[in-house]
């Protein structure tokens, strides 16, 4: 049998086995004991009988037997002579062997029991060709990087146009106009909106209290007061930054800072910053310098750039890594050890866990481990890093994750120019629509949803287990109606789709150009404004092995994946119910009218929002 082919076999039975139930698959055993990768098998009778199909998507290897229950999904039931219901108990005890919990860090989310990616279950694993494809761009961009530096190796690395030396090769068009106006005003509040992280920004209700106006500065209490009054004052505080030890690389010291901007919009739709905060107030700083759009240009930027730091850790290490990453681990650990292959939870949940577990094995072991990227070139590296995930942990609500909940308490819904946003609550729609049209073709009623067995295992599994006790921070421990279910499901599926994309592929943009998002600063935050220099400003971005490490790094986590399957277009056919497969087809059109209205949207715009168009969100957690 060769690499994607088909083999159709004839059997002749004496009598009627009537409706199939199993079909068992062994692998036969030659001298070399290559695995096989068996998408599916599909059995016709005679005549017009229907087809039976039996979905494995699995690794077919050893002298084991697989056994393959037919497609139709079905619930648990109690009848201890049903072989479907024997199929299940034997399934979910074998699973519970193979996919173990470990604690990667103390205080975080638990993971696979995986200590590296050869470690995991055969059915997690990368297949060759998105290995290869890992591997050799890991390879491709640490060449690029080499080259970068012994290009720069007699060159002077004193101004900003001295960045310009390694800003080549893979990068985007929106990174070009990011490397055009990036000290603009309007760009750096754009990105609170629309950038990589649009997580952080909220309507203001009152002043913040860290915000110490000395005297002095009664003229721009007055304007706050007044954009207060007319709801157009917003705040993005990184104070979980506060207090967190920063790196040490090769020997020099790196630094942190935890600041606070005020912005307005004004009555164009523009974003623009009104005061930034460095630094907290602290007993050693009562009241903390303020910087402002009329100070020097080159404080002002300065100021700018230690806020675009601060971001890069928050939205790596909070939004990225804990919010989507871990998060959908967790589903995809539970998933495997609660919900059996014939559950329909299971058969709806599959194709958008597909590759989580080895990207983040590979993350543990390359990117956060020690001496890994973090620590080579991330001022939360070295042990920040967990510390700010245990803070981030702290503050995960459920919530928080769910697009409606999240814009309201930050007072976002219906802001003028926020793009995110607007697309965020049209796919929330559509995924819930989706999830909706399956739970409602297996869940009856309420009382369908509570008697679920192993439903509420998986629910508890999330909650209490993998999330540490998350019930304290609104997680369901249960569910007790259909609409409490579909909307857990909308946050599983939105998480692993498009939550993952918003967050991922901004980094190809906005932060190829280093200076608009330096991943470390190496000189302390300024506390006077008139002293900021050229020499201060260098001294304080990323050095040149750090900035090109960025580059490669980020291109590689933010490209296009060569295997990527777009958002509702998975290949496996997991359920054959005609109505199962109706509700996907309707999810499919969905997608693509709002891809539709997107292209349409973005045609009129100068920076065209694309993270949230469908054709642009992987069906699961994949890089």
């Amino acid at each position: 049998m060769t690499r994607a082919s088909k083999e159709e076999f004839e059997h002749e039975v004496p009598e009627d086995l009537g409706p199939l139930q199993f079909v068992k698959l062994r692998k036969h055993h030659s001298l070399v004991d290559d695995a096989w990768f068996c998408d599916r098998i599909t059995v016709r009778g005679p005549g017009a009988c229907e087809e039976a199909a039996f979905p494995c998507y699995r690794w077919v290897q050893g002298d084991g037997v697989l056994c393959l229950p037919e497609a139709t999904a079905r619930l648990a039931g109690n009848n201890a002579l049903d072989v479907f219901q024997r199929h299940r108990e034997k399934e979910l005890k074998e699973r519970h062997q193979i996919y173990r919990w470990a604690t990667w860090k103390e205080g975080l989310p638990l993971t696979i029991a995986a200590g590296c990616e050869d470690d995991l279950p055969a059915n997690m694993r990368f297949h060759e060709e998105k290995r290869l494809d890992f591997e050799w761009t890991l390879k491709a961009g640490a060449l690029e990087m080499v080259l970068k530096r012994v290009y720069t190796l007699l060159s002077s690395w004193t101004s900003l146009e001295d960045f310009d030396l390694i800003f080549w090769g893979q990068k985007s068009p929106l990174a070009e106009k990011v490397h055009q106006r990036w000290r603009d005003d309007e760009l750096f509040g754009y990105q609170f909106l629309n950038g990589a992280n649009p997580m952080l920004l909220r309507r203001c209700t009152s002043l913040p209290s860290r915000l110490v106006l000395p005297s002095g500065m009664e003229e721009l209490r007055a304007q706050l007061e007044r954009e207060l009054q007319n709801g157009s004052l917003f705040e993005a505080d990184f104070i979980l930054l506060d207090g967190i030890p920063a790196n040490v690389i090769r020997g020099e010291k790196q630094y942190l800072a935890a600041p606070l901007v005020m912005l307005k919009m004004d009555p164009s739709g523009k974003l623009l910053p009104m005061v930034i905060q460095i630094q907290p107030p602290s007993s050693i700083s009562p009241t903390p310098p303020l910087f402002l759009p009329s100070d020097p240009p080159l404080a002002w930027l300065l100021a700018k750039t230690w806020v675009r730091n601060s971001d890069f850790q928050l939205h790596q290490l909070q939004y990225h890594l804990l919010n989507t990453h871990l998060l959908a681990e967790v589903i995809a650990v539970a998933t495997m050890r609660c919900l059996p292959g014939l559950h329909p939870i299971f058969k709806l949940l599959m194709p958008h866990i597909r590759y989580t577990m080895e990207i983040n094995t590979r993350a543990r072991t390359q990117l956060i481990s020690d001496g890994g990227i973090f620590d080579k070139a991330v001022s939360t590296g070295g042990g920040g890093h967990v510390h700010l995930l245990r803070r981030a942990l702290a503050q995960l609500t459920y919530r928080s994750l769910c697009p409606l909940d999240d814009l309201a308490d930050r007072r976002l819904l219906g802001t003028p120019g926020a793009l995110y946003a607007r697309d965020a609550l049209r796919l929330w729609e559509i995924t819930a629509r989706y999830v909706e049209g399956i739970v409602h073709l297996f869940y009856r009623g309420d009382d369908v949803v509570k008697g679920d067995t192993e439903l509420q295992a998986w629910c508890r599994e999330i909650t209490e287990v993998g999330l540490r006790q998350a019930q304290e921070r609104g997680f369901p421990v249960s569910f007790q109606s259909q609409n409490q279910l579909c909307h857990f499901l909308t946050m599983c599926v939105f998480t692993c789709t498009a939550q993952h994309g918003a967050i991922n592929q901004g980094q190809l943009d906005w932060y190829a150009w280093v200076p608009n998002a330096p991943c470390t600063m190496r000189m302390p935050p300024p506390t006077t404004k008139e002293d900021v220099t050229m020499a201060t400003m260098m001294g304080s971005l990323p050095d040149v092995r750090q900035a090109c490490l960025q580059m490669a790094i980020t291109w590689h986590l933010g490209r296009r994946q060569p295997d990527m399957v777009p958002l509702g277009h998975h290949k496996e056919k997991y359920f054959s119910d005609p109505k199962a497969k109706s509700v996907l087809n309707q999810f499919q059109t969905d997608l693509e009218n709002l891809e539709r209205e997107i292209t349409a949207r973005n045609e009129q715009l100068d920076l065209p929002y694309e993270y949230l168009k469908p054709s642009h969100i992987e069906n699961s957690i994949t890089i």
